[in-house]
């Protein structure tokens, strides 16, 4: 895509943003100085992945909240949110040629998606795993800030197996 078209549609997005996508924007901008930053300290893309991965699920489901909250309903809305967030942040790697490189593949598939999917899949499962958790001691957290630190945990986790797995 042409840098004036894409400049263009950054430039318009600023001015009709509304007030509840305003994170959307500073995150996007956020993921991709955090995966630049993440290459230029030498971390492998497998783990900003992860990262990044756990980011974008923490913003669908505050997303889809936020949604609920204000009563906003519309046909595929879960979907459609999940759909957004995933292509503004993988569809601008792409064309900066951020991914997409033949040489920085694990198993077939690009190791900053590969990251992002096992990101996602591991924060889905702290949920999980923290709804257990509470749902076992009736409803209540085991300790103070629990509901953060689990999903952190699972991405620190998730992030030293790519470490001692994946990384050369």
């Amino acid at each position: 895509m042409n840098k004036k078209i894409l400049f263009f549609f950054l430039i318009l997005g600023i001015f009709f943003a509304s007030s509840t996508f305003a994170q959307c924007p500073i995150c996007t901008v956020a993921v991709g100085a955090g995966v630049g930053l993440c290459r230029y300290l030498g971390i492998d893309d497998t783990i900003s992945g992860t990262w990044v991965g756990g980011l974008l699920v923490s913003l669908i489901l505050w997303t889809i909240n936020w949604l609920n909250k204000k009563n906003i309903r519309f046909l595929f809305r879960k979907i459609l949110v999940v759909v957004f967030y995933y292509a503004v942040t993988i569809i601008p790697l792409y064309q900066f040629k951020i991914m997409g490189n033949p040489g920085n593949k694990i198993y077939g598939i690009d190791k900053l998606l590969f990251g992002i999917i096992t990101g996602s899949i591991a924060f889905i499962l702290s949920i999980v795993f923290n709804d257990f958790l509470k749902k076992k001691n009736q409803g209540k957290a085991y300790f103070p800030f629990q509901k953060v630190i689990i999903p952190i945990l699972f991405l620190v986790i998730t992030s030293l197996i790519h470490w001692l797995s994946c990384v050369r």
